[in-house]
């Protein structure tokens, strides 16, 4: 009696079915395994493929893909450098002491991201989604030349109607309106009951862009490689970025009981040469053809005295710039961490580079939100307070509103404001952008604002009682983390 007689081990097709199921998990793995992910993300899809066959493959081709190719507009770039010269040029006669590790952190910027340091004449902290939008609409009814704005969620709500309203009348007037949008983050502004609203932009001469279109045709992941940065440049002088989007829900004129607490900055100086080239890359990748060349947009600007510099990061690059730059900074302190993030779910290399400068005596303050927009999210999150807190590290969690600011100061002269998280998707599947600044003046404003953000907070206890049915929610979205 023959053994391998498929007949005897059940039916013909589950034979076949099983040397599938074996081929398939083979090369599924061999294939995660040559992307090269962090060892807990390659176990992790490892798994899913293998125990989910089908079902994931499904899952990667929305969430798996990690790596995008673009082209960077060299012409626009060199220029851009060369103009940064100048600006360094003042700083250094300005500040010659200027401290090793301040060079050695911006050159380690420069290399990771492509982009050189450079600053700022004026900046400005914006501390709410209703005080951003009086300021952009403000300096868009001062706009000459062009307005250029990058979102990731843009609403049709009354905060984004008002908006669109005022960059229609700009470009009837002449200016060159350019909207890029994050086809998954702004779905309801690309929606087909809001083509009039769009339209009418259009119609007055204004651009609209869409980046990652939701398209079945096209081999394009839908969930992960989103633009999450948020940009504005009017006239190539003056710059927003953060963590703000165009949405009523961090509007506190529109909703001032439960509005977003989240954190923007306006700036104006060199420093916004360097927004508006990540925004140049962004709309040439997403229309297939760069800007015209034009004299207004990289325009000469005086030196400022406020050293700035810009970090710009996504999945086109194997450099994880944003990641590298946070545990560098985080490694530099010496006296205080002060964090604050939206989504907290830690690289080991973060998680490790926050713990360590705990246990060496900087005092390390972590602030999250008691709950977010994604309970999956918050759960994973509360899974790390017991390694944090026996490192030393304080946890607060900001109560009534949700908190989505990205802000971080380190010791007396280092702060940073921007579109990223704290978390695997921003260090490695989104595009963000950031801006750096060395100055201990504006350091003090951000560690000012902080401060009066605690006052909205609450210690988390060292010794947390939480049920045991949480405690396993926690540890299963701890272990998904990788995926999120």
């Amino acid at each position: 009696m023959p053994l391998a007689d498929p007949m005897l081990l059940g039916h013909p097709w589950t034979f076949w079915l099983g040397w599938a199921w074996t081929l398939s998990s083979v090369v599924l793995t061999t294939w995660i395994v040559l992307q090269r992910r962090a060892p807990v993300s390659t176990l992790a899809w490892i798994m899913v493929l293998n125990l989910m066959p089908v079902l994931g493959l499904v899952v990667y081709h929305y969430f798996g893909p990690r790596r995008v190719r673009r082209q960077r507009l060299k012409r626009w770039h060199q220029k851009a450098v060369l103009m940064s010269q100048t600006d360094l040029a003042a700083l250094n006669a300005e500040h010659p002491q200027a401290p090793l590790w301040a060079r050695q952190h911006a050159r380690l910027i420069e290399t990771a991201c492509g982009i050189a340091p450079s600053s700022a004449r004026s900046l400005e902290l914006l501390g709410s989604g209703g005080a951003t939008l009086q300021a952009l609409l403000a300096e868009i009814a001062r706009a000459r030349w062009h307005i250029h704005l990058e979102y990731y969620i843009f609403d049709p709500d009354q905060t984004g109607t008002q908006l669109l309203h005022a960059l229609t009348e700009r470009a009837r007037a002449g200016v060159q309106v350019r909207l890029l949008v994050d086809a998954i983050g702004s779905a309801r502004l690309l929606a087909r009951r809001q083509r009039a609203l769009l339209q009418t932009l259009r119609d007055a001469g204004g651009e609209l862009a869409v980046f990652h279109p939701r398209r079945l045709d096209r081999l394009r992941p839908l969930v992960n490689l989103r633009t999450h940065r948020k940009i504005v440049v009017i006239d190539g002088r003056v710059g927003f970025v953060g963590g703000i989007n165009v949405t009523d829900d961090e509007n506190e004129l529109v909703r001032p009981r439960d509005a977003y607490r989240d954190t923007h900055l306006l700036i104006r100086g060199g420093a916004v040469r360097w927004l508006q080239y990540v925004f140049l890359k962004d709309w040439h990748y997403a229309q297939g053809r760069p800007p015209a060349h034009d004299a207004h947009l990289l325009p000469d600007e005086p030196p400022g005295s406020l050293p700035t510099q810009i970090v710009a990061s996504g999945p086109d690059t194997d450099m994880e710039g944003t990641h590298r730059v946070m545990i560098d900074a985080l490694n530099l302190a010496r006296q205080r961490i002060w964090l604050a993030t939206p989504y907290f779910v830690p690289t080991e290399a973060a998680l490790t580079a926050l713990t360590n400068a705990a246990l060496r005596g900087v005092q390390v303050k972590l602030m999250v939100p008691e709950r977010s927009d994604s309970r999956i999210v918050t759960a994973a999150a509360r899974s790390y307070y017991d390694e944090l807190q026996a490192a030393g590290v304080l946890v607060f969690e900001y109560r009534g509103r949700v908190l989505h600011a990205k802000t971080l100061v380190v010791d007396e002269d280092y702060g940073m404001v921007g579109s990223a998280n704290f978390d695997n998707r921003s260090f490695r599947l989104n595009f963000e952008v950031a801006a750096v600044v060395f100055d201990a003046s504006f350091n003090g404003q951000l560690a000012a604002m902080f401060q009066a953000d605690l006052s909205h907070c609450q210690l988390v206890p060292t010794h947390r009682h939480a049920p045991p049915l949480q405690r396993l929610f926690e540890a299963v979205a701890r272990l998904g983390s990788p995926l999120l």
